[in-house]
């Protein structure tokens, strides 16, 4: 049985990117980065408190002005090496002014197109099966697959990266078609219960429900080149912002 669950989200928003300066309060058609995600999430209905996790005064006020609370992150929790574990405990301390609830979600500014309705769908996945689980993550078939990989050795030897066979056919030597399916995680979102951060130390736990996402739900900015096709794919139509009903 579904149940009625006190979830917060959680926005990482540190000023510190290297490939796309600034690129979390970039302008993208019309508003910055970050305010597709704040607006999604409100619109969703599915949060108790939307919350901004950044080191920078600047995104705290604009995030602020699309309507999310903030909590300053340390500088030591917003290096490029900064795990998520970190910053999620530290936003979920309660003696630091914390966030509470029952679970989070970790929802990133850099996957713009993750729907109002790619949320509602995970968090109903999460509210009928989250019971028997530790957390929630979103994932994608793969486009390559790791049965065709190959470790490299040396100059003049590699092995396969994935050492299985189907029949007495080594995976790298099958039709593509023939190997399981294999996900790969996209940043767009994942959920976990809070206790799963304090009990076990991580923001995964052993028990993780895979969310499938669709289309360019799970699209994930990250480079110079992401942001051009970001753009491309607005301008052609073939993927939709979520609405902001701010000015």
């Amino acid at each position: 049985a579904s149940m009625k669950l006190d979830i917060v989200a959680l926005i990482p928003a540190r000023s510190g990117s290297v490939r796309i300066p600034g690129k979390n309060i970039r302008a993208l058609a019309g508003h910055p980065l970050i305010a597709y995600t704040i607006a999604a999430a409100w619109e969703s209905g599915a949060f108790a408190r939307i919350v901004v996790s950044t080191d920078s005064t600047e995104y705290a006020q604009i995030a602020s002005c699309y309507g999310a609370d903030m909590i300053v992150r340390p500088a030591e929790l917003a290096q490029a090496d900064t795990p998520d574990y970190a910053w999620v405990r530290s936003a979920l301390t309660k003696t630091s002014g914390g966030v509470t609830g029952d679970a989070f979600a970790i929802l990133r500014p850099t996957s713009p197109f993750r729907q109002v309705a790619t949320i509602r769908r995970a968090v109903e996945l999460w509210t009928v099966r989250g019971r028997d689980a530790d957390s929630l993550r979103a994932v994608e078939l793969v486009s390559q697959h790791p049965g065709k990989m190959w470790r490299r050795l040396s100059d003049w030897q590699m092995v396969p990266l994935l050492l299985f066979a189907s029949g007495g056919t080594p995976w790298h030597s099958s039709q593509t078609s023939t190997l399981p399916e294999v996900y790969t995680q996209n940043a767009s979102l994942e959920m976990a219960w809070i206790d799963t951060v304090f009990e076990q130390h991580t923001i995964a736990g052993g028990v993780v429900i895979p969310f499938v996402t669709e289309g360019h739900e799970g699209f994930d900015l990250n480079t110079p080149e992401d942001w051009e096709y970001c753009e491309w794919l607005i301008a052609t139509g073939r993927a939709q912002l979520p609405a902001i009903n701010r000015a």
